[in-house]
């Protein structure tokens, strides 16, 4: 078997790697030795993370023997899947070489990154932050000299970035520092020079770039399949997924059309439109948030379906601050937790809706942030049951990629084979809501709509890449089948295009979960409860990986997960 020490100490100098390379995905995972810094994407920066990553590879690869433990066997093919990925992506056109939000992404949120949380005291936060403000320039001309041609999509969505960049970097860091109580004119000089290059990189976006237009949005099928076994770990190729999704697609299309009339509407999207008509008052509006949230886990804990840990959630208004700048930026209101941060409370922005506002805002806004909006986005499938507790239990998990893999970065989470775990937990736990009979018959209905979603963009995410489909013709297909907007139809497909692989992971880490616990349900002695902890319990890895692990050795639990039982008698839930 292979040495522990040799592979630890070869995992060690992967993650030093992986941090000073990516010092912006650091800051969010909870490193702080590299807040000053930014990525360093020039030929001589690539070339150096090519070269590294090559030779961490020939490193792995010479060990003998396999690692001794679950949690190393695990890290193991997911590093050196990663590494593969990224041999890849330094190549690819999808990504430095090709993509100016690379660029304008990472540049605005290695400052946003500091801001948001305090992870440290403020005048720590803002060092780093002027240090970072002040290689603005530097990055933003290394796209300049990299980049010569790009798709137009993804140069109006770096545009649309600047924009936000400037807002934030004027009008969000005067609110910021009115906010706090503090002047600090060395912030505000970095805060400018660093606009002068956002602007100047808009303009030359918006000129030069958008002059030199590709329709080169599909990875190809090589690099397709790279993701799907090297990333995700599935042992399907492209065509079977299409095909799956595409069923999965028509079950659900044709469940919306006959379902409809239950609510008295002669279309799915005319029985959807009436989720807006129940939505909290303005004075209730933010109760509402931690209204729903405690029943979420009060049910939860009835029914025991998991053991709930300690993570408390607030929501809170998004800051004056960033109002400005998030509407154009990759702004989630709900980011991961950092797994290396030790702050006692997370706080989850939610959308801002005050006395002050006029009425008809405030009807607009309530109808958008209606009550199945509340319970199924921001509780159920993030703030609570969903990613707020599948990130608890990744912070504490015995594999090292799992701690960090789904964590929420610049553009996208920190390595890609989070992803079938974090969102296919998420909208799992969704499911499991709606069985457990804390969804109402309308939002069950809204369900089966979002998994006709999540098999469109499975299906957009194959057929694009595969140039089996063009760009406009995704984005048409989310408007005419799926029945989403406009813009947010074209923001969808521009999305998939940029992250090939991606969106297809929530519809088959979903599924597989629900495959998963169908098959062990069946053996004797299934708990239900152990059975979620378990899963759980593997951190953010490929929910293919956790289910050849559970298969062999399925009602194994670790001993914290045994005492956790042993706490509560009604943790004895067979699965019917």
């Amino acid at each position: 078997m292979t040495s522990a020490p040799a592979f630890h100490s070869w995992l060690d100098d992967f993650f030093a790697a992986y941090y000073r390379r990516r010092p912006v995905n650091a800051t969010f995972i909870g490193i702080h030795s590299l807040d000053e810094f930014l990525p360093d994407y020039t030929e001589h920066g690539a070339g150096d993370t090519l070269a590294e990553a090559n030779a961490l590879l020939a490193r792995l690869r010479t060990q003998p023997g396999e690692p001794h433990s679950e949690a190393d066997a695990l890290d193991r093919m997911l590093a050196e899947g990663f590494l593969e990925i990224q041999r890849w992506e330094l190549q690819s056109s999808h990504f430095h070489r090709g993509n100016p939000c690379v660029y304008t992404g990472e540049a605005v949120f290695s400052v946003l990154s500091l801001l948001r949380r305090p992870f440290a005291p403020l005048e720590q936060r803002l060092a780093a932050a002027i240090k970072r403000m002040e290689a603005v320039p530097a990055l933003l001309a290394q796209g300049q000299a990299n980049l010569r041609q790009a798709p137009p999509a993804w140069t109006e969505r770096a545009i649309d970035e600047c924009a936000g960049a400037l807002a934030l970097l004027g009008s969000g860091i005067d609110q910021f520092t009115r906010e706090q109580g503090i002047s600090e004119p060395r912030l505000h000089d970095a805060a400018s020079r660093a606009a002068a290059a956002f602007a100047a990189c808009q303009h030359y976006l918006g000129t030069e770039l958008r002059r030199h237009g590709t329709e080169a949005y599909a990875c190809g099928d090589e690099a397709f399949d790279l993701l799907l076994h090297r990333g995700h770990f599935l042992d399907m190729d492209a065509p079977d997924i299409e095909g799956y999704a595409a069923q999965q697609f028509a079950d659900c299309e044709a469940y919306l059309a006959s379902h409809a009339a239950d609510f008295g509407a002669r279309t799915c999207q005319e029985a959807l439109a009436q989720l807006a008509d129940s939505h909290p008052t303005v004075e209730g509006y933010y109760a509402r948030y931690a209204e729903l949230w405690k029943a979420c886990r009060a049910s939860a804990e009835q029914l025991c379906l998991l053991s709930w840990p300690d993570c408390p959630i607030r929501y809170v208004p998004q800051p004056p601050w960033i109002r400005a700048a998030a509407p154009h930026l990759y702004f989630l209101p709900y980011h991961s937790p950092a797994p290396f941060d030790s702050l006692p409370e997370f706080e989850y922005l939610v959308t801002p809706i005050e006395p002050t506002m006029p009425p008809d805002r405030h009807g607009q806004l309530l109808r958008g942030t209606n009550d199945s909006v509340i319970k199924l986005n921001h509780v159920v499938h993030h703030g609570a049951i969903g990613h707020h507790v599948q990130n608890w239990h990744a912070c504490r998990a015995a594999s090292r990629v799992g701690q960090v893999a789904a964590v929420d970065c610049a553009s996208r989470i920190a390595m890609f084979c989070g992803g079938t775990m974090a969102e296919g937990w998420a909208c799992y736990a969704t499911d499991l809501m709606d069985e457990s009979g804390f969804l109402t018959p309308l939002e069950h209905y809204a369900q089966i709509h979002t998994r006709l979603r999540m098999s469109a963009r499975a299906l957009v995410d194959v057929r694009l890449h595969h140039g089996a489909i063009t760009l406009d013709e995704a984005a048409a297909y989310y408007r005419e089948r799926v029945g989403m907007a406009p813009q947010a139809a074209r923001a969808e497909a521009v999305k998939n295009s940029m992250f090939p692989g991606t969106a297809l992971m929530y519809l088959f880490g979903t599924d597989a979960i629900h495959q998963l616990r169908r098959d062990l349900a069946a053996r004797p002695g299934f708990d239900l409860c152990a059975f979620h902890d378990r899963l759980l319990s593997f951190g953010s890895v490929p929910v293919a990986l956790i289910a050849e692990a559970m298969r062999k050795s399925p009602l194994a639990e670790s001993t914290k997960d045994l005492e956790r039982h042993s706490r509560n008698p009604k943790c004895h839930r067979r699965e019917r």
